[in-house]
C-alpha cells in the first residue's frame, strides 16, 4: 500500500493541475465568446433570403447588358434602392431591392447579357440598421490576460525574435587576423563594374520613340449606341431617301419671339422658342400634304388624321427621339412644355419606352451644335423628317434692295417610295411661308 505521503503528494499535483485546466479553458472561453458575439447568427433571416430576378423592362425588350453594380456583396440596403443598371437598347433600367435588408451574393458580373426571369442576386431582408455589416478585419493584437504576468504577456502578431547561431555567439576575431580580408572583399565588391563593349551598347541601344502619342482605347459599344447604328444602316438600306432644300428669313418670329418671351416666361413659366413655331408649321404643312404624314406597311400606305411628332433630343449615351403625342392640337406654349419636359427626362436618363414608341413625323435641329447644312437621316417607318440649321446673316434681295437678314437653311429628308418631289417641295416650302409669317398659322390655328 502507497503511504499516505505519497498519497497527499499525488493528490496536490493532481489538484494543481486541475486548477491549471480550468484557467486555460476558462481563458479559451472567455477569447470563443468574443467571436460568438461578433457572429451574431440570423438562423430567421437565412430562412428568409431572397433572390431577385432580372424585372419585366418593356414587351418588345427581352435582355439587356448588366451596366453596373451600385452595391456590392456585404452592404445593406433600404426599401426600392436601387442596386444595379440594366442596359437596353433604347433604355436604361433599374433593379432596386424589393425591401431593406443586406445583399448576400452576386449573380451576375457587369457587361454580362441577362434576360427578364434570370437570377440576380441574392439579399437577406431585414431593417438596414440591423442586418450584419461587413466583415471586418482580424485583430492583429489580441487582449491580453490580466492574471499573467506581464513578461509572459506577448502580442501575438509579434512573432519571437530568432535565436542566435552558434557563429553568432562566438567572439569577433581581431581585427588583425579576418579584419583584413574583410576590408579587402568589401574594397573589391566596390571597384565598379567593366564598361562594356562597344557593339554590346549598340546591340542594345532602344528604338528613337516617334514624337507624340500612339495610345489606342477600345470601348465596347452600349446597346444603344448599336441599336442606332442599326437603325440607321435599316433607313438607309430600305428607304429612297432624298433631300430637298430651303431658306427660311427668320427676322419676323424672330420679332414674335422677342416681343413675347418675357410675357410667356412670365405667366407659363415656359421659355419660348424655335422649336414650337417649327412643330406648329409643320403641324399645318402635314395636313395639307398627308404624305408626309404616312408610313408603308406592307404593301398599304398608312395614313393618319395625328400628329405625333418625334424631336431629335442630343443625350450622352446616344440620339432618342422622344414623341409629343397629337401635336396638331396644341399651341405654342404647350408644345414648348412638352418638348422641355421630355428633353429633361432623356438628359437625366428617365425616358421610358412609351416615351419613344411611335411618332410620324421628325424634327431634328442641328443647328444649336452650329450646324449650317446637313441631310437628316429618316427615322423609318416615317416617311420624312425636317432638319434645322444654324441662323446666320446673311445677304438677300428685298424688293430689289439687298439687305442684311438671319437666314436658317432647312432640309426635308424624304421617302421617295412615298412621296413624290412635287410634293416635298410643296412641304418645304409651305413651312417656310408659316415661318416668314407666323400671322398665318395663329389665324389658320
Amino acid at each position: 500500500m502507497l503511504s499516505r505521503r505519497l498519497i497527499l503528494i499525488a493528490r496536490g499535483r493532481a489538484l494543481a493541475a486541475s486548477r491549471t485546466e480550468a484557467a486555460v479553458m476558462s481563458k479559451g472561453w472567455k477569447v470563443a465568446s468574443t467571436y460568438t458575439q461578433r457572429a451574431k447568427f440570423h438562423s430567421t433571416n437565412l430562412l428568409k433570403a431572397e433572390t431577385v430576378k432580372v424585372p419585366q423592362m418593356a414587351e418588345s425588350i427581352s435582355e439587356g447588358t448588366l451596366k453596373s453594380w451600385l452595391k456590392q456583396v456585404g452592404d445593406t440596403v433600404q426599401a426600392d434602392e436601387e442596386v444595379a443598371t440594366i442596359e437596353t437598347d433604347k433604355i436604361d433600367v433599374s433593379v432596386n431591392a424589393p425591401a431593406a435588408g443586406r445583399i448576400t451574393e452576386l449573380l451576375a458580373n457587369e457587361e454580362d447579357t441577362v434576360s427578364v426571369g434570370q437570377d440576380l442576386f441574392r439579399f437577406e431582408p431585414g431593417a438596414a440598421d440591423e442586418a450584419a455589416p461587413k466583415e471586418q478585419k482580424s485583430e492583429s493584437v489580441e487582449k491580453k490576460d490580466p492574471t499573467e504576468p506581464k513578461d509572459q504577456q506577448v502580442e501575438k502578431g509579434t512573432p519571437p525574435p530568432p535565436s542566435p547561431t552558434p557563429e553568432q555567439v562566438r567572439k569577433p576575431d581581431p581585427a588583425g587576423v579576418q579584419g583584413g580580408t574583410a576590408k579587402q572583399e568589401l574594397k573589391e565588391t566596390s571597384k565598379p563594374a567593366p564598361a562594356p563593349a562597344k557593339e554590346a551598347k549598340e546591340q542594345s541601344a532602344p528604338t528613337p520613340r516617334v514624337a507624340g502619342s500612339r495610345n489606342e482605347t477600345r470601348v465596347k459599344m452600349s446597346r444603344m449606341r448599336l441599336r442606332i447604328a442599326e437603325r440607321l444602316k435599316e433607313s438607309q438600306n430600305a428607304a429612297a431617301s432624298l433631300t430637298t432644300f430651303n431658306e427660311i428669313d427668320m427676322s419676323s418670329i424672330m420679332d414674335m419671339r422677342k416681343k413675347y418671351k418675357d410675357e410667356v416666361l412670365k405667366e407659363h413659366d415656359v421659355k419660348l422658342g424655335f422649336m414650337s413655331a417649327f412643330a406648329k408649321a409643320c403641324c399645318l404643312a402635314l395636313k395639307e400634304i398627308p404624305a408626309a404624314n404616312a408610313s408603308i406597311e406592307g404593301d398599304e400606305i398608312v395614313y393618319r388624321d395625328y400628329v405625333d411628332l418625334s424631336v431629335a433630343v442630343a443625350t450622352p449615351k446616344g440620339l432618342v427621339t422622344p414623341v409629343v403625342r397629337n401635336a396638331e392640337g396644341m399651341n405654342f406654349v404647350e408644345i414648348e412644355r412638352e418638348i422641355a419636359a421630355l428633353g429633361k427626362k432623356a438628359r437625366d436618363g428617365k425616358l421610358t419606352l412609351e416615351d419613344m414608341a411611335g411618332g410620324t413625323f421628325t424634327i431634328s435641329n442641328g443647328g444649336v451644335f452650329g450646324s449650317l447644312y446637313g441631310t437628316p437621316i429618316i427615322n423609318l417607318p416615317q416617311s420624312a423628317v425636317l432638319g434645322m440649321h444654324a441662323i446666320k446673316d446673311r445677304p438677300v434681295v428685298v424688293n430689289g434692295q439687298i439687305v442684311i437678314r438671319p437666314i436658317m437653311v432647312v432640309a426635308l429628308t424624304y421617302d421617295h417610295r412615298l412621296l413624290d418631289g412635287r410634293e416635298a417641295v410643296t412641304f418645304l416650302v409651305k413651312v417656310r411661308d408659316y415661318i416668314e409669317d407666323p400671322r398665318k398659322m395663329l389665324l389658320t390655328a
